[in-house]
């Protein structure tokens, strides 16, 4: 790929036209190199580096490029000097056994979307669902947010709202008044439904679903929690 187009897939057109997505720095390529070993398409990756990471080890093509070009390619002010092009999946991976599905309608902060993977690879068994309209989960600050877990959490994207009663017979969503997020009923449901930000999910629509609420209890100082920080805490109670 010419270092022009490189540049390009900061851009989610470029990267839908292209198949392919940046990955910076090198914890993050190291977390790419691990997953690579067991997904054949993440080993299509090339590497690009400058000097100072000439002799870096890696499975992936490397091309040693200067420090001027890769301030072009990189989407960070001070590059690392390393940077992966790495092919977006094509579709879906198969459903787990037991898998979770965490569905996030119209979820519109890069950060957010980073954290929310990042907890669900580390504890597992889950499934991240995006609506249309929610940012991208390969915009390069998503990914740089998740640490690596845009490489271990199953991701499907457009899922339409709609679909969900489809496929899953069992969802719940998180409101301000619902059942507590500790009672043995919240972990047996097939689907957990998180509304974006600032407005949530429309009530019409979560009555349609048939969707089970659950509330986190707080001191009420405060209207809300933070959506990434809400996510992690039925993670964890998922988990447990």
């Amino acid at each position: 790929m010419k270092l022009d187009d490189i540049k390009k897939l900061q851009q989610k057109k470029y990267r839908a036209e292209f198949g392919h997505f940046l990955v910076e720095g090198e914890h993050l390529v190291l977390e790419l190199q691990k997953a690579a070993a067991h997904n054949p398409l993440l080993q299509r990756s090339q590497l690009y580096v400058t000097a100072a990471h000439e002799h870096w080890q890696s499975p992936f093509k490397t091309h040693v490029i200067s420090e001027r070009q890769m301030a072009q390619v990189s989407d960070t002010k001070t590059p690392q000097g390393i940077v992966a092009v790495v092919p977006m999946p094509e579709g879906a991976a198969p459903v787990a056994a037991g898998e979770r599905a965490i569905y996030l309608h119209e979820i519109q902060d890069p950060g957010n979307l980073g954290t929310i993977l990042r907890t669900l690879a580390w504890f597992g068994g889950f499934r991240c669902l995006l609506s249309p309209g929610s940012v991208d989960p390969y915009n390069p600050k998503v990914v740089r947010s998740s640490m690596g877990a845009i490489f271990h959490a199953p991701l499907e994207l457009d899922v339409e709202l709609d679909s969900l009663v489809e496929r899953f017979p069992r969802i719940a969503c998180l409101d301000m008044q619902g059942e507590s997020l500790q009672s043995a009923s919240f972990k047996g449901f097939d689907c957990y439904l998180f509304g974006n930000e600032a407005r949530g999910v429309p009530r019409e629509q979560l009555s349609a679903l048939g969707a089970q609420p659950f509330t986190i209890a707080g001191c009420g100082a405060i209207e809300s929690l933070n959506l990434a920080s809400t996510v992690n805490m039925c993670a964890y109670e998922l988990s447990r």
